[in-house]
């Protein structure tokens, strides 16, 4: 049997390999870690979280909330591991990245069909099927290869072949350095996690006088910054801002966005701060916190000026410092059909944040629809495209976006799920969301486990073989 290749050992590509092993496929899986390090890893394992902890929201009322649970239910290797070592997180999934990222790995390891090579693959293979599942941030060779493969299907456009933009990672610091007496412990409107059954107290919170925010949003103003090259544009994804680039955008814009105080009253006071930096748990131990919405391009002894004047982190331990770093992507649009496929080259798909699917979630989502499409096609199985109606079919829907000229990273959204009938929703007022996203929740899954089931009934009706492979 012809064997799939899937390059890359993030989530994306252990998801992709994990879905398509599962269907039956011999699949080759190529990390390039140990022997090179990219420029935002710092372990060599596989599906590491290189920024924060989180998987974000855990609600079904929640779109990235909803795709979890759409994952977990064709047995996700990167959700259900992520389930199997979260951490207290409010109404958010996060883990243990260490014991995430163990986990993940040992569980490729077990599954027979992978084969893990660890040794850099600089080329896409054009005799067989494979999956560009490099992440955003791919070496110079694969860079060159994955623009070699794109040319004949941008050649009939006037897009850019590649794309590029900026993300950042938050700071990470010492739990028994920090002083909790200034803080308190809250979640949110005193919301629990839903997967560790935690109680209500999963932040530390730092609240802000009026004084105390204008100085930091001063320190985010006018402390040293690092500078991207000449030849490199400063384009940011929106939903994942530099702190410093929020702030330049408005006194109280940061108050409105990471430090919102809305139902962070302080217990101790009864009132609410004008406003609150959140500290997150960032492994099970609770040794070390995460600083929320402080992904940063301020240069560290700035940021160790700017946050150490933050009440209880004058002595801070910093274990990681903002980062800053380009990532890749593809015009996603314009070059791949709904199976994720190039169109001028059918035996070559993409997956991750390369497709411009951003977040943890997207990306194991592109992974485990891509690793599914490519064995189906090994297997001479007739092709089934992921429902419309849910959340895998939002990512889609994003990622084949034609409306916009500029395409952009983008989470998924409520935005890019099919509409209700409107039968569904006649007795509902225009402004009861929560009641419209239950039953698109409702929806999704049942199209989900629908099409789930439609995959394991035709595993046994074996077609030609797709021409090519």
């Amino acid at each position: 049997m012809i064997r799939l290749t899937v390059i890359g050992g993030g989530l994306a590509g252990c998801e992709a390999a994990w879905q398509a092993a599962r269907c039956g496929v011999e699949v080759d899986l190529y990390e390039m870690r140990p022997a090179r390090s990219g420029p935002a890893h710092k372990t060599d394992r596989l599906a590491e979280l290189v920024c924060s902890n989180s998987l974000r929201g855990a609600s079904l009322e929640n779109a990235v909330g909803l795709l979890k649970e759409e994952l977990a239910r064709l047995d996700s290797v990167i959700v259900t591991s992520a389930r199997a070592t979260a951490v207290p997180a409010g109404g958010a999934l996060a883990v243990d990245r260490e014991r995430f990222a163990a986990l993940v790995e040992s569980r490729i390891a077990g599954e027979s069909g992978i084969h893990l090579h660890r040794e850099e693959l600089g080329t896409i293979p054009s005799d067989r099927p494979a999956i560009v599942a490099c992440g955003p941030l791919p070496g110079e060779a694969l860079l060159d290869s994955i623009a070699d493969a794109i040319d004949a299907s941008a050649a009939e456009t006037q897009h850019p072949r590649l794309l590029h933009y900026f993300d950042a990672a938050s700071p990470i610091v010492a739990a028994d350095s920090v002083d909790e007496s200034v803080m308190y412990w809250k979640s949110r409107y005193d919301k629990g996690d839903p997967w560790t059954g935690s109680g209500q107290a999963d932040y530390l919170n730092i609240p802000l006088d009026r004084e105390e925010y204008a100085r930091l949003v001063h320190d985010l103003r006018t402390l040293e910054r690092h500078q991207p090259k000449s030849f490199e544009p400063a384009r940011y994804f929106e939903g994942c801002l530099p702190i410093e680039e929020m702030a330049d955008r408005g006194d109280d814009v940061l108050r409105f966005g990471p430090l919102k105080p809305v139902g962070l009253r302080d217990p101790r006071t009864g009132k609410t701060p004008h406003a609150v930096v959140q500290l997150r748990k960032e492994n099970a131990e609770a040794t070390a916190y995460n600083l929320v919405g402080f992904q940063t391009r301020l240069s560290w002894p700035a940021q160790r000026e700017a946050f150490g004047r933050l009440p209880g982190l004058q002595h801070a331990e910093w274990l990681r410092l903002g980062v800053m770093h380009r990532n890749a992507f593809i015009d996603s649009p314009r070059l791949l059909d709904a199976r994720l496929r190039l169109r001028s080259r059918p035996a070559t798909y993409f997956a991750g944040q390369i497709t411009g699917a951003e977040g943890y979630v997207e990306a194991a989502a592109c992974g485990a629809m891509a690793g599914v499409h490519a064995a189906r096609a090994i297997l001479g199985l007739a092709p089934i495209d992921v429902p419309r109606e849910s959340a895998l079919g939002a990512v889609v829907a994003h990622l084949l976006n034609t409306q916009t000229p500029d395409f952009q990273p983008a989470n998924v959204t409520w935005a890019y799920f099919a509409p209700l009938d409107p039968g569904l929703t006649r007795s509902l007022s225009k402004d009861d969301k929560r009641a419209r996203r239950r039953l698109m929740a409702e929806r999704a899954l049942a199209s989900v486990d629908a099409w789930r089931a439609s995959l394991e009934t035709q595993a046994f009706e074996t077609l030609s073989p797709v021409a090519g492979y």
